[in-house]
């Protein structure tokens, strides 16, 4: 920001009168009065347009210090391809959370451990968080462990001169204590540290500490060691335990989430960022290919629609990305998932979310671990005041009676019909009076409300979205029910943005429940966590 000019008015020497009198000098005054009063009225309206994010597109990060290394490397390649500043604030991961806290500012946060993440995500201060890498605590000494240091116990000998993270600073210092405090040593070790070592806020200044020779050891990541030639590691049980992922998460203060999400998804992609990492002795996690502008392809069975459309199309601009979704019957969309794997040609959807889990059955070999999202139930649909009296199943095999249902070959609703009136001992005398069978769901309930049927046997949800044209007859049955499952491809190169996309969808139980579905939701899903 530039100086703001020298406003204030000039003094005449002792003994010599102004130069152009007094209504001069008081006229020099108020001009004074009001540049200055002009300039903090500019310097207030930038700090403003800064607040809202008018200025350039700089981003804020809240990084845990031992990640110093890579994270430099991936910032300063970032700006270099991109031009936008990214500032970078280091210290310990608690000790960033509370400055997050406290001040309500900053777009990005890199913990060295993922509980920290969580706990901003439980106090509304983060929102996505993207896995990076593992790491694990080792005891760290010099080259060659001169002092001879083996194990936990020789912590505690008289000649070895120790230092801890603080744990209420560092992610290292507190996985240390609780792994420390169930080995049964944490309390002598806390002494000795406190006696004849030293407690450090980062992970880094422990390392740095035991370089200069300061202390004989400490416990440090192992991922840190690797990045002092001067140390080397000693593994030990005790430690063995404790494994930390990192992570960034995207803060709920970003001015601009879409170029918050965006560099997050560079600092975690296997061929930009995770490089670095690599590079440095980090245990990346799998992970998405860089894409400026990611797009994904989502095949959803058309009964969903209702249900996911709105958080899907809040996805897409938060992430700054495409969700190519393809709504259709889920047997249309199964045999276009056949075909693309027949013919290996492009276009296999990332995810699938079916009407029900017997579509997913289908084609379960090419997709990971799935998760219950929602319920639903198959009733009968009839004209308004249900002039036919249609109360039960049976009812459907009357004369005269006009039935529609689903095409058992191309939609959900038409194989689960078929299975419930098979189970239910109808399904010969019902299709003698099916007058037409529809490709999906969306497409029973105008055969109603035109008057080309009688009866369709639809989804509950469809039902209720025509409230006063129709009603709705419920069917004593235990076959009615369809689970709606969600899937990510094994193929998909964007399964972290898949995942997150998950979560969006884990987060809209109301919607959900406003579309009609029942909630079967159980979060973390196996499979999907963050």
């Amino acid at each position: 920001m530039s100086k703001l000019p020298n406003t204030m008015p000039m003094t005449p020497a002792p003994g010599r009168p102004a130069p152009c009198g007094r209504a001069n000098s008081a006229l020099l005054l108020v001009l004074a009065t009001i540049a200055a009063l002009g300039g903090l009225v500019l310097v207030l309206t930038m700090l403003d347009r800064s607040e809202h994010g008018e200025s350039a597109e700089e981003l804020n990060l809240f990084c845990a210090a031992g990640l110093r290394q890579p994270v430099e490397e991936v910032v300063a390649e970032y700006q270099r391809r991109y031009q936008v500043p990214v500032r970078v604030q280091y210290g310990g991961s608690n000790t960033l959370l509370s400055q997050i806290e406290a001040g309500g500012v900053g777009d990005l946060y890199l913990a060295g451990e993922e509980i920290y993440a969580q706990q901003a995500r439980q106090k509304g201060l983060a929102r996505e968080i993207l896995p990076i890498a593992l790491q694990r605590p080792v005891i760290a000494v010099a080259k060659g462990n001169p002092k001879r240091i083996e194990k936990l116990d020789d912590l505690l000998r008289d000649d070895v001169r120790v230092a801890l993270a603080n744990p209420d600073q560092a992610a290292i210092g507190k996985l240390a204590r609780d792994l420390l405090e169930s080995a049964g040593v944490w309390t002598k070790l806390q002494r000795q540290v406190t006696v004849r070592g030293v407690f450090k806020p980062t992970v880094t200044d422990l390392a740095n500490d035991l370089k200069l020779g300061s202390v004989d050891a400490a416990i440090l990541w192992n991922a840190t060691v690797a990045q002092y030639p001067e140390l080397e590691a000693i593994r030990c049980n005790a430690l063995e335990a404790g494994t930390a992922r990192m992570v960034v998460s995207v803060l709920t203060s970003a001015n601009r989430p879409p170029a918050a999400l965006r560099f997050a998804r560079y600092l975690t992609a296997k061929d930009r960022g995770l490089g670095a990492f690599t590079a440095k002795g980090y245990e990346v996690v799998d992970a998405d290919l860089w894409a400026e502008s990611p797009e994904i392809t989502f095949f959803v069975g058309s009964v969903n629609r209702r249900a996911i459309e709105d958080t899907v199309k809040a996805f897409q601009q938060r992430e700054g990305v495409t969700v190519n979704t393809v709504y259709n019957g889920c047997g249309i969309l199964t045999a276009q998932m056949k075909s693309i794997r027949d013919k290996q040609s492009g276009g296999f959807p990332d995810l699938y979310m079916a009407c029900d889990v017997y579509y997913l059955q289908n084609v379960k070999e090419w997709f990971q671990e799935a998760a219950e999202v929602s319920d639903n139930q198959i009733v009968m649909v009839v004209e308004k005041d249900n002039p036919k009296n249609i109360h039960d199943l049976k009812d459907l095999l009357r004369p005269g009676v006009r039935v529609v249902v689903g095409q058992p070959e191309q939609c959900t609703i038409g194989a689960l019909t078929r299975r419930m009136l098979e189970n239910e001992g109808l399904y010969e005398g019902v299709m003698e009076n099916v007058v037409s069978q529809t490709a999906t769901s969306a497409m029973l309930l105008p055969a109603v409300t035109t008057a080309s049927a009688d009866v369709a046997l639809a989804y509950d949800t469809d039902a209720l979205a025509e409230p006063g044209r129709i009603e709705i007859v419920r069917i004593d049955s235990k076959y009615t029910k369809a689970i709606q499952p969600f899937a990510i491809a094994k193929s998909s190169e964007h399964k972290q943005l898949a995942r997150r996309l998950f979560q969006a969808l884990a987060e809209s139980q109301a919607k959900f429940e406003a579309a009609g579905f029942g909630w079967r939701m159980i979060c973390p899903a196996p499979g999907f966590e963050d």
